[in-house]
């Protein structure tokens, strides 16, 4: 039996994709404790899992959510600025409280977040083993492959390299605050500085839920790098009410913001007045940021909700309109559902531009976005077969590639050999 450590950021996203994983872990005989600020409290302890709360005066119940409430007002660039603005304080926190505490409660070895840049240094001053676990889209950094927050798609030329080049010089940019934090914590503990981004990662092993397919191409991947398909486990949902007697048997349009992004209540109204009239039903999901009372009138008389049984609803839906978060992304693809994508900020776009790749879905930026350009590309995606049989081929991509019990499997090989995990090997 080992005892894992969990870091990752606070946001569900990432919760889910951590504690799904930690499951699994606990089932299998383990000891998993979630190392968090208090607002990962009850999602942790939903899941089985124990927790310890780091830093309780500074990040009080309700200060993560605070933040991310901040940033669900923003899209685009402003939102990337604001989150990066934040985790330099999260980081150093963490690094301040995390090796002590961490320490006390007897942890073998941690799983930690890509988002958690900080996670690595916790794990080489404790001197232990760390998995490097991606939730989101993957960060690791190649020449061809444009940064996450583009919706540029993959041009393997020497203009898209140097326009890749460009966008990873404003990464550094912004980032720098971050980088700068871990450095100082890395000196003072006589540990190697870090000489390049993908150096923050594990050396044992690297996991990815997404599906390899789910990519552009990829040519530098590290050895230990693993492809394991999604996360998921729905017995560690929350039931949520929903009026399912509502539903007309018309196919289904379901359209989430995410639990962050999902405060510009102009987007659920060009939504609503872009389904109108179609031959579907329109569900609108507002992710627990705000009610359905609070919007005005929408056209067409959809059903909203403000929390919906997602994983239900995509069972019987037959398009997704989403701000590509990843779990959702993977979650309609699971179900082979295909989406029309309008990202908002962070990772979504680089996850909308997949999207559009892939053939799985369309694509609109929220800059392009109107009633008119929406309801256009519903109706593409709607009547064309290619959309859902691209979907479907994801699905079984999905399928095949092992999911949390394969990733379950990598980790405990790292931990019993104590050596890199290779791709070839798992």
């Amino acid at each position: 039996m080992t005892h894992f450590g969990i870091l990752c950021p606070a946001s569900i996203g990432h919760l889910n994709t951590m504690t799904t994983l930690g499951s699994e872990l606990l089932h299998r005989g383990h000891r998993v404790t979630v190392f968090n600020f208090l607002d990962a409290k009850a999602k942790t302890l939903a899941s089985g899992l124990e927790f310890q709360a780091l830093a309780e005066d500074e990040f009080p119940l309700g200060a993560s959510t605070k933040i991310l409430t901040e940033m669900g007002k923003l899209s685009g660039l402003k939102a990337l600025q604001y989150n990066l603005k934040n985790v330099p304080k999260t980081s150093a926190v963490m690094l301040r409280e995390a090796p002590t505490t961490i320490r006390k409660a007897g942890v073998a070895a941690l799983l930690v977040d890509q988002y958690s840049l900080e996670g690595g240094t916790v794990a080489d001053i404790l001197n232990i083993p760390f998995v490097t676990i991606c939730s989101g889209l993957m960060l690791n950094r190649e020449p061809n492959i444009p940064p996450i927050f583009t919706t540029w798609q993959y041009t393997p030329t020497w203009q898209g390299r140097w326009r890749n080049r460009l966008g990873f010089q404003l990464v550094e940019v912004l980032a720098k605050p971050i980088r700068k934090t871990i450095a100082q914590y890395r000196k003072e503990w006589n540990l190697p500085l870090y000489s390049y981004p993908n150096d923050y990662y594990s050396k044992l092993a690297q996991i990815s839920q997404q599906p390899p397919e789910f990519n552009f191409p990829r040519q530098s991947l590290p050895p230990h790098f693993h492809f394991t398909g999604h996360y998921h486990n729905p017995a560690l949902r929350q039931a949520v009410p929903f009026p399912f007697e509502q539903l007309t048997g018309q196919p289904l349009i379901y359209a989430s913001m995410g639990t962050i992004q999902n405060r510009l209540v102009n987007v659920f109204q060009i939504i609503a007045s872009a389904c109108e009239g179609l031959d579907a039903q329109l569900v609108i999901d507002l992710g627990g940021g705000a009610s359905p009372e609070s919007l005005p009138k929408l056209a067409g008389n959809p059903i909203v909700v403000g929390l919906a049984p997602q994983l239900e609803l995509l069972q019987k839906a037959t398009i997704t309109i989403t701000h590509a978060g990843m779990n959702t992304t993977l979650e309609s693809l699971r179900n082979g559902v295909p989406m029309v994508a309008i990202p908002m900020a962070n990772d979504q776009p680089g996850v909308a531009a997949r999207i559009a790749y892939t053939g799985v879905g369309e694509l609109i930026s929220l800059k392009q976005l109107s009633v008119a350009k929406l309801r256009s590309s519903v109706e593409k995606v709607l009547a064309q077969d290619s959309y859902k049989k691209k979907a479907i081929e994801m699905q079984g991509a999905i399928a095949r590639s092992g999911g949390v019990k394969k990733a379950a499997d990598i980790i405990e090989q790292v931990v019993l050999t104590g050596k890199p995990v290779l791709a070839s090997q798992s």
